[in-house]
């Protein structure tokens, strides 16, 4: 017996705003808004999706849970990330070939070097 992964879940404090971020920020849709939960997918019928839901307190310490995302241009898509909104941090990475954001509410994500470099 196996299990499917269906969906990652994130806690935010504007789980509708933040869930709109992140499909503009990995070319997703926004596939259901409720009040309490907004799920995104690479396209309505395909999985996993990421799944916001609401929580009252804000991000505290670092995530133990990340998305590593790899663009075709490294350098360009961390531009584009920060144009939207997301920031540089220092989770104490020292120097490495990956860099290190975090979203709107402070999760952190790596975009990584083109496969290859």
């Amino acid at each position: 017996m196996s299990s499917a992964w269906e969906s990652l879940t994130v806690d935010a404090q504007d789980p509708a705003r933040l869930a709109h971020w992140w499909a503009e920020a990995l070319g997703y849709k926004v596939v259901s808004e409720k009040p309490d939960e907004v799920e995104i997918r690479p396209a309505a019928d395909r999985l996993p999706g990421l799944v916001f839901v609401p929580v009252a307190a804000g991000k505290q310490g670092k995530n133990r849970l990340h998305l590593d995302l790899r663009p075709d241009n490294q350098e360009a898509e961390v531009e584009r990330l920060v144009d939207m909104g997301a920031r540089h941090v220092d989770i104490g990475q020292g120097d490495v070939g990956w860099t290190v954001l975090a979203d709107p509410e402070g999760n952190e994500f790596c975009v990584l070097r083109q496969r290859g470099d």
